[in-house]
């Protein structure tokens, strides 16, 4: 070919007025792995969206093969040969790899031969290092890497000449990512132009060929890899170190006032985990996708019931395996997703707000609606909820005051001594979010042990008191609050061995 495959021209994209994506370009030709890299909103998800048909930019251009396209949708981009790996894996467990081969193809014929579609299949799993599966196998039995790679294979299976990998090794093990390492090389080697978006910085550095770099909806810098170190790349990544959110309280030095977790696993999740935490005091758990954070979170509100391990809350054990269990302690949590796992969404903001407490505001199955008005009124003040919008349906808030019902739910609470938050600020506008970060301060000075887990680095050091980073399930240091952005950034994606 004489010119690249894919150009991305000026591409640009705001959400409610807000720039997500600034006149971005970069080129990508064919057989070249080209990493997209960037911390967490940096603008990365929405140039995927974008390039796979999710999103129409506002302005610019996108060019495949050397003619503009407009990918209105995924299915167009599919026909047009752009094939999105995502990092929520789309394969149906339920069903054979055969069939999810042929899921969602736009272009597979009502009437499939089956010996030709199982020998295709039998080409595209060979190719991608699966040689012992069986088309006929249920995707359910496949490890996550097999599943991974499975995905892949679906994408080659629909005539991809532009294959975008979106986080494809974050929660793997070192074999696994190795075995989809292979797998893009060989993507590649047949002229295919590969999107490699990940957080594990030392693989980019491995794996690609040339890397983009975005921060704050702009590129900052597009360079071959080999140019390039880990420490370089976090340099253009960060810019600026945030202020942090100081406390106005000491915390309280008496111990029995603390969670202790000791030797907390969760099996092929989560290796090892010990911590004391104080009350007054907010710990920062800092890691990727797949790093483990989360499932310490989990762990301790009874959402894995493998997890093993010592919880002691105020000196007394915590049944932990069970989320009534972990409720019954004390124990509060706020998943990361507020609209599957934590509001009712055509409900009122009041009924969310009082949703955990209704044993407390009647008797039996009957509630004073008295009470519950009440409650609801006190406790959209201490979120810094409108009260005029008690009666409306949650659904019709905005993502920052969803997220202010889902944690002020568990605010005001004599019975809650531990708050544990899934990534706080998800989809929350810059407003809120400083008013989220201002309620979860005010719970630890009001005697609350908080801990949080996230992605992001501003977050990480504008709340953490006590920041652990942590990697592939397990602690690779301990900080105190006001670290050091790019050692926090170079433990969460190379580890312990980081010089």
């Amino acid at each position: 070919m004489s010119g690249p495959l894919v150009v991305v021209d000026a591409l640009a994209r705001s959400f409610a007025g807000v720039p997500a994506v600034r006149e971005v370009s970069f080129t990508v030709g064919a057989g070249e792995i080209h990493a997209l890299c960037g911390h967490n909103g940096a603008g990365k998800s929405t140039v995927v969206r974008m390039l796979s048909g999710q999103l129409a930019p506002d302005a610019g251009r996108i060019v495949l093969d050397g003619e503009a396209a407009d990918l209105r949708s995924r299915q167009v981009a599919q026909r047009l040969g752009v094939a999105l790996v995502d990092q929520e894996l789309s394969v149906v467990p339920a069903l054979t790899v055969l069939e999810n081969m042929t899921l969602g193809d736009i272009d597979a014929p009502l009437v499939t031969r089956r010996r030709a579609a199982v020998r295709r299949c039998r080409e595209l799993l060979d190719e991608m290092g699966l040689d012992r599966l069986r088309p006929g196998q249920l995707v359910a039995t496949l490890s996550m890497g097999e599943r991974q790679l499975v995905e892949i294979a679906k994408a080659l299976s629909q005539r991809a000449r532009v294959v975008i990998l979106d986080e494809p090794t974050a929660t793997l093990s070192e074999a696994e990512s190795r075995r989809v390492f292979a797998a893009v090389r060989r993507v590649a080697a047949r002229g295919c132009a590969v999107i490699f978006v990940s957080h594990r910085l030392p693989e980019v550095l491995e794996l690609c060929d040339t890397v983009t770099v975005l921060r704050d909806g702009r590129r900052v810098v597009t360079a071959p890899a080999a140019d390039l170190t880990v420490d370089r790349l976090i340099v253009h990544m960060l810019g600026e170190t945030p202020h942090r959110l100081e406390t106005s309280r000491r915390p309280d030095p008496d111990l029995t006032h603390a969670l202790r977790i000791e030797h907390l696993r969760v099996p092929g999740r989560l290796a090892d985990f010990t911590l004391t935490a104080r009350a007054g005091r907010i710990y920062a758990l800092a890691g990727q996708l797949g790093s483990g954070a989360s499932d310490v979170l989990r762990a301790l509100a009874g959402l894995h019931a493998r997890a093993t391990g010592s919880v002691q809350l105020r000196d007394r054990a915590v049944a932990f395996r069970s989320p009534v269990g972990a409720a019954r302690a004390g124990i509060a949590f706020v998943s990361n997703d507020r609209k599957g796992e934590g509001l009712f969404l055509d409900k009122p903001v009041a009924g969310n707000l009082v949703a955990t407490r209704l044993d407390r505001l009647g008797r039996g199955p009957l509630v004073a609606a008295g009470r519950e008005r009440r409650t609801a009124r006190s406790l959209a003040e201490l979120a810094g909820l409108p009260p005029d919008r008690l009666a409306d349906p949650v659904l019709t808030l905005s993502g920052g005051n969803q997220q202010k019902v889902f944690v002020g739910r568990s605010l005001g609470r004599p019975d809650v001594h531990v708050l544990l938050l899934d990534e706080p600020t998800r989809g929350v506008d810059i407003g809120g979010r400083a008013a989220i970060h201002r309620l979860l301060r005010d719970a630890a000075e009001a005697g609350l042990v908080v801990v949080f887990a996230s992605t992001e680095l501003e977050e990480l050091l504008e709340l953490g008191d006590v920041i652990l980073t942590m990697r592939d399930g397990r602690v690779v240091d301990t900080y105190p609050g006001g670290a050091d952005g790019a050692v926090l950034m170079r433990d969460m994606t190379e580890g312990k061995d980081a010089a």
